[in-house]
């Protein structure tokens, strides 16, 4: 059997995500400050920070939809700036935040985005995937038309059509009732552990980075402050859960601490 990260051949494959001195400035304004990480296969990672901490540039690097100011953000061995089209197909991207045409059914909807990732036979990927997901009842509704929460739902079913190798989430469980989120969040840990699938977590829901990822990466002003494991940050500052630790470092409570990950980070 072939280990992860070793192609037929037996050579190394290149890493799903390897970020170097990824660095990102509009005009004055630096949002990416020379970031560095590398994400092995199977991994879900959580990019964590406040609002402008520079998560979303991060992640819009990583898909090659910004370019960086310097800097490289490869994706299976590609520079996402020059050549994403060789990889596009076997990445997606999930955010509550972003529509997809409101005047599409559910269905239309996912079978453009089936075709324009190559999907093989898109009406049936569409069905199976919206059974798996839970909207099979809403396919033939008008996408505009859907409650926050059926729309979060559409998204992750738009996002896991093309079964991604890279799945790039942004608050997934956005406008789900508790009792919603926490099924959306098995099906993301089933998907990752049954594909090996590599993950990057947007997310400010704390509990849900505790139980989803194994690693946490943490920005702040566009640099990385912490990278380390959940237990790892929470055992560095003394706390209870993850979002006390959110919390220290936001509100600097434990100034010391938080100095020291800066400076060991540099």
């Amino acid at each position: 059997m072939l280990q992860t990260g070793t192609r037929i051949d037996g050579t190394a494959a290149a890493p799903p995500v390897d970020v170097r001195e990824l660095r990102k400035t509009y005009g004055d304004v630096v949002a990416v400050d020379g970031v560095s990480f590398t994400l092995a296969a199977g991994s879900v990672t959580a990019l964590l920070g406040g609002n402008g901490a520079g998560k979303t540039t991060t992640i819009s690097m990583l898909m090659g939809l910004v370019v960086p100011t310097s800097g490289e953000a490869r994706v299976f061995g590609v520079d996402m700036s020059r050549n994403r089209h060789e990889v596009l197909h076997r990445l997606n991207f999930e955010s509550p935040y972003v529509e997809i045409p409101m005047r599409l059914t559910v269905r239309q909807n996912l079978e453009v985005f089936g075709q324009l990732y190559g999907v093989v036979n898109v009406a049936e990927r569409v069905r199976r995937t919206a059974e798996e997901l839970r909207i099979a009842d809403l396919l033939d509704r008008l996408y505009g038309k859907l409650s926050a929460g059926q729309k979060t739902r559409v998204s992750l079913a738009k996002s896991l059509l093309n079964a991604p190798e890279l799945l790039l989430l942004d608050e997934p469980t956005a406008s789900l009732d508790p009792d919603t989120a926490d099924w959306v969040r098995s099906v993301i840990e089933n998907y990752c552990r049954s594909r090996s699938a590599t993950i990057v977590l947007a997310s400010h829901n704390m509990a849900e980075v505790e139980r989803l990822a194994d690693r946490v990466i943490m920005l702040e002003r566009g640099r990385i402050l912490a990278d380390e494991t959940p237990t790892g940050l929470i055992r560095r500052f003394g706390r209870a859960t993850l979002e006390e630790v959110f919390l220290d470092i936001a509100r600097r409570r434990v100034p010391q601490a938080v100095e020291a990950l800066g400076t060991a980070r540099r």
